[in-house]
């Protein structure tokens, strides 16, 4: 199926009547992974560079789920949270730094992927650095 094809039929599945957009999202790693070692331009949303939000927005279209681009600090305040809280670690759980200046997926329990300043799209630890910077992680839904 091509990429023109799952996106429409992902459009036709969420507008459908009842459709009430709780199927978890866990975004395939490939996408992700053809993203990493791009720069960070503020404001861009791919093909060959990103900032944090775009990167986050690009990943989501890309397996699916179609969403308005916006900012960090919006994107926490649309998209519900957790639903379990050892759901911090899984694969797609969005993870907010920075008083919401700053986002994130979660990779597993200690990495995340992200579009970082000075080193671009990139699979960063869960570190002392990061992890004192965390504000808050939401779920992604279809």
């Amino acid at each position: 199926m091509t990429r023109r094809a799952s996106l429409l039929l992902a459009l036709a599945a969420a507008l459908a009547p009842g459709a009430a957009a709780q199927e978890p999202w866990t975004p395939d790693r490939a996408t992700i992974e053809r993203y990493l070692g791009r720069p960070y331009v503020w404001g861009a949303s791919g093909m060959k560079s990103f900032d944090c939000s775009g990167f986050l927005w690009r990943v989501m279209l890309d397996n699916g789920v179609l969403t308005k681009r916006t900012t960090a600090r919006k994107y926490y305040m649309s998209l519900p949270r957790l639903a379990k809280p050892s759901a911090k670690s899984e694969l797609g759980t969005i993870v907010f730094f920075d008083n919401f200046k700053h986002v994130g997926i979660v990779n597993d329990r200690d990495t995340f992927y992200q579009a970082q300043v000075h080193a671009g799209t990139n699979l960063s630890r869960f570190d002392p650095f990061w992890r004192q910077k965390v504000c808050g992680f939401r779920a992604v839904r279809r």
